[in-house]
């Protein structure tokens, strides 16, 4: 009888090592899983309230079964515990705290026993596995890795690895691109997410980076780093453009990446499906890249605006459906491409365009000056566009354009200085009509026409403006003051410095290493202190008028 039992337990070790093998996982957690199942199984016929624990010798696979007591002083529960007294009878230096474990004789296993045990070992066996397919995929993200196609479910295609499924969701998959069962396909892992099925490792072939990795297997030069891909843009299936620079400028990146006669991008092309590649060398320079990007149309002028990120391309008549590309696709690529939005204009509405803002600016002058339009039209042609440059600038710049003297010079200044003061003064008394308070009115900063508008805003008193972000002051499509050419850092410094002023933080906080900023913002924190202190202390007596340097 013997010899059998111990052919059993060898054939115990020889299971292990088997599952092992076939799940890729370490044979101790194995044989962890067997031990639950029997400590599990060992309940069932002891007692579920007992704490039993089972152990297999690694080398002869035998099984021993152990029941364990916890020493304490009192006994609550005298099936997983035991007092101190009974413990040291046993075993004469045990302290609380301490674990003993009885042996208990061995067991046969029952069929639904045994059927318990299994569950208990498939399921730890599984866990096992997935946790070692999370382990070996998730640092695999941005790999382009090779599989063979399972199956294909509602535009869904689950991918076999070998070692692990992966699905390439119905928007990952390039369009029109049909997909057979058993197919070798290449993919672009993206994400690997530990779930309770197990982890679900999502593959592209419409991402950028798809795209970028197939040039890197292509083309030597930028698996050495010598080329490098700054940015792609696609629309997967059609059309894409690839923006790359070369580190050695012996080298042309565009040339590199075409290869010779196009076998390297023509490989690319054939596995994203006959996708077309403009290959675009990047450039610092923002207009350049941009006039790179939209090729192959010709530009003529570009014109930047750099808080905006935004960017007026002007083409010939002729090109501008090139420009725009089929269904807007060149445009859109472009701007993928360098992170700008691009608007394409012709020569000839540019020009319209350029003729309106001419006019609009002669009829300001023309108004606020009370001058002719030939004066009017000479002003803006010599590059003034705003009445205050006209005010304030040097007279000698004045003198400059053709045909203007001393006299006329002085008369334009006045005219404008008077005009403006005038604007002043009815955008202050607009200011009081909507109840904007004085406090407001003292940021430094806000000139009349801007606290008109955030009173039309309700933005009303300091802690009003204090409450702002300045993109709703700044935003070109709903900004409160997007009328005024304000910059967006400039906004910030206004609303910490009323925050400073209110005593909602200090200067020191609001600015941090700008002296100036918090020296201004100091200044008005205690001109609001001594200005609340005086309020306090004499209620109803009128504040002093203070006269102020008027602000440009």
């Amino acid at each position: 009888m013997a010899p059998a039992v111990s052919a059993n337990r060898l054939e115990l070790l020889q299971i292990a090592d088997m599952v092992a093998r076939e799940k890729a996982i370490d044979k101790d957690i194995v044989l962890e899983a067997m031990e639950e199942a029997i400590q599990k199984a060992a309940r069932s016929r002891y007692g579920a309230e007992n704490e039993i624990r089972a152990q297999i010798d690694k080398n002869t696979g035998d099984i021993r079964l152990f029941r364990v007591l916890e020493v304490v002083e009192d006994v609550e529960n005298p099936a997983v515990e035991i007092s101190l007294e009974d413990a040291r009878e046993d075993k004469p230096d045990a302290e609380v705290g301490d674990y003993l474990a009885s042996s208990l004789p061995p067991m046969d296993f029952g069929r639904i026993a045994a059927q318990t045990a299994k569950q208990v070992i498939v399921q730890k066996v599984r866990d096992a596995e997935r946790q070692r397919q999370y382990d070996e995929y998730k640092d695999r993200v941005g790999e382009v890795i090779t599989g063979i196609v399972k199956r294909v479910e509602y535009g869904n295609v689950i991918v076999d690895l070998g070692k692990a499924e992966a699905i390439m969701r119905r928007d990952q998959v390039i369009p029109r691109e049909h997909i057979r069962q058993n197919e070798r396909i290449r993919g672009y892992i993206y994400e690997v997410r530990r779930e309770n099925r197990g982890p679900q490792i999502f593959m592209s072939r419409t991402r950028p980076e798809f795209m970028a990795s197939l040039f890197a297997q292509e083309v030597p030069e930028i698996y050495d780093g010598i080329i490098e891909i700054r940015s792609v843009a696609r629309d997967p299936g059609s059309r894409a453009k690839i923006a790359v620079i070369s580190n050695d400028s012996s080298i042309d990146p565009v040339g590199a990446c075409v290869g010779m006669r196009g076998s390297r991008v023509q490989a690319v092309v054939n596995e994203l499906q006959g996708e077309k590649i403009d290959i675009i060398p990047w450039s610092p320079d923002v207009a350049s890249f941009i006039v790179n990007a939209l090729q192959p149309a010709e530009v003529t002028k570009v014109v930047l605006d750099e808080e905006r990120t935004r960017v007026e391309v002007v083409v010939p008549d002729e090109q501008l459906s090139l420009a725009i590309g089929r269904r807007g696709q060149n445009v859109r690529l472009a701007s993928q491409l360098t992170g700008w939005t691009i608007d394409i204009m012709t020569e000839a509405e540019e020009s319209e365009r350029r003729q309106e803002e001419f006019m609009a600016q002669s009829r300001r002058f023309m108004e606020a000056l009370d001058v002719d339009d030939t004066l009017a039209h000479l002003l803006v042609a010599e590059g003034f566009t705003e009445l205050e440059e006209i005010a304030y600038v040097e007279p000698e710049e004045l003198l400059s354009v053709e045909g203007f003297d001393e006299d006329l010079v002085t008369e334009l200044q006045r005219r404008a200085r008077d005009f403006l003061e005038a604007e002043a003064r009815a955008a202050d008394e607009r200011r009081v009509e909507l109840g904007v308070e004085d406090a407001l009115a003292d940021v430094e900063g806000l000139t009349p026409q801007m606290l008109v508008a955030l009173g039309e805003a309700e933005v009303k008193t300091l802690e009003d403006f204090a409450g702002c972000a300045a993109d709703e002051l700044t935003s070109k499509e709903d900004g409160i003051l997007k009328g005024f050419s304000l910059a967006e850092d400039v906004a910030s410094d206004m609303i910490m410095s009323a925050r400073v002023a209110l005593g909602w933080i200090s200067a020191e906080d609001a600015f941090g290493g700008n002296e100036e900023a918090a020296e201004e913002g100091d200044v008005e924190a205690e001109a609001a202190a001594e200005t609340e202190a005086e309020t306090e202390a004499a209620p109803a007596a009128e504040a002093p008028a203070v006269e102020e340097e008027p602000r440009a």
